[in-house]
């Protein structure tokens, strides 16, 4: 069994900066991609960044060249730098995880989200 425990959510000013992390813990032969996702209230769940086992990293064009995403692969971990924040990223953030828990079998696995409040 995986999970994952995310923190670092909370109230900023518009402008301001937080920093998600998640981390997993658990029976992990390796992870692939590791990704955010928000959903704000009334929306769909949208993917905010992706970073590949490699280190590729990808951004929904809302967030580009604001947000930083990073892991630590080491340690099962995936990092979301947020900067210039602004009222819309306001959003439960979620990581999520592709973990290959055995040579033959991936699976994806949620963290439990975090809110992320921006005001103006």
């Amino acid at each position: 069994q995986v999970q994952l425990v995310e923190s670092g959510g909370g109230l900023v000013q518009a402008g301001g900066s937080l920093r998600l992390s998640c981390a997993a813990s658990g029976t992990i032969f390796s992870i692939n991609a590791m990704r955010w996702y928000r959903q704000a209230p009334g929306k769909q769940r949208e993917l905010v960044a992706v970073i590949s086992s490699g280190g590729t990293t990808n951004y929904t064009d809302s967030v580009k060249g604001r947000f930083t995403i990073s892991r630590d692969n080491a340690k099962n971990t995936v990092t979301l730098q947020m900067n210039s924040l602004k009222p819309e990223d306001t959003a439960v953030y979620y990581c999520n995880f592709r973990v290959r828990v055995t040579l033959f079998h991936e699976d994806n696995y949620w963290g439990q989200g975090t809110q992320v409040t921006v005001s103006s």
